[in-house]
């Protein structure tokens, strides 16, 4: 393996033969199945900091503190069976991306201060923490590194998983104190297990447009847009044979892809029909168009416009 270099913009990454997703691609609102409403409602305001924008019978939709753009939808299945360790196909976790460096603090010292544990990874372009719902499903909090300090090798972004300083990140949070997710909080990224990791990159670059960032990882393979790290993770660690998430189990049901027009909708469209991949198309009650497709082993992603 070369040394690694300085990655500036277009310096990184592999884009696909075909198609390729425009800069400004973002992703939207993640949907999740929960067994318990009211339970998994307390847990997202109380312990990430969510706040409820909606609630319709038995579903709630949450955003950042304040904020007016739905972020997570909550969907309830009464009896929904938890997660079971890493033995199924689906969601590994979502990601919740934080504005900056201080907010990721506060963020920390808050789980220290109502007793909840996490896991932490300096992923090199990041720092992140991890925990899972009270269904099982996981969650990563992060913050980005600034851009003028990643790197490369080759082509290939260099990203890897090192001890977080949590005491200086602690430093840098200040006096503020956390008070919810703060505004300019998006969905960062999906990662998900699937069964074939040559498979999901024809999936998710050839048919619909990411480029290949990280393919070095071990069992991994990370897809972004517009030379952002990654908008999605893949890897085969739920093992051979793992099946997909069943309907009756707390899951993911779909994760979204927000593009900048909607003639990159109908490109996208175009690309999954000519790689042989069904969708359905869908009118919001804006009229604008999305469409909606299944990946190999059926985790659903929706795409549309902001």
């Amino acid at each position: 393996m070369g040394h690694p270099t300085a990655a500036p913009p277009g310096s990184y990454g592999e884009a696909p033969p075909g198609f390729r997703l425009p800069d400004g691609t973002q992703l939207g609102p993640v949907v999740l199945q929960v067994a318990d409403l009211e339970r998994s409602v307390r847990f997202y305001e109380s312990v990430l900091g969510f706040s409820v924008l909606g609630r319709t019978g038995n579903a709630a939709v949450l955003s950042s503190l304040a904020g007016t753009r739905p972020l997570l939808e909550l969907r309830e299945r009464k009896g929904a069976r938890p997660v079971a360790g890493r033995g199924r196909l689906g969601l590994f976790h979502f990601a919740i991306l934080l504005p900056d460096r201080p907010s990721l603090g506060r963020f920390v010292r808050h789980l220290g201060e109502i007793g909840v544990r996490a896991g932490a990874g300096d992923h090199v372009v990041s720092e992140a923490f991890y925990l899972n719902d009270p269904d099982g499903l996981g969650i990563e909090v992060y913050a980005d590194r600034p851009r003028e300090g990643w790197q490369r090798v080759g082509r290939e972004l260099v990203m890897g998983t090192g001890s977080v300083d949590v005491p200086g990140l602690v430093a840098v949070a200040g006096p503020e104190p956390w008070t919810g997710l703060p505004g300019g909080t998006v969905i960062g990224h999906v990662h998900l297990h699937v069964a074939d990791i040559a498979r999901a990159s024809a999936f998710y670059s050839d048919a619909l447009g990411f480029d290949r960032m990280v393919w070095s990882y071990p069992g991994a393979l990370f897809f972004g847009a517009g030379g952002y790290h990654h908008h999605l993770g893949t890897n085969v660690w739920a093992g051979a044979g793992a099946p997909p998430a069943a309907e009756d189990e707390a899951r993911l049901v779909e994760w979204t892809i927000r593009v900048p027009a909607e003639t990159h909708v109908e490109a996208i469209a175009a690309s999954l029909q000519r790689g042989g991949h069904p969708l359905t198309r869908a009118t919001r009650a804006d009229g604008a168009l999305e469409i909606v497709a299944p990946d190999p082993w059926g985790t659903q992603v929706r795409i549309g416009i902001e």
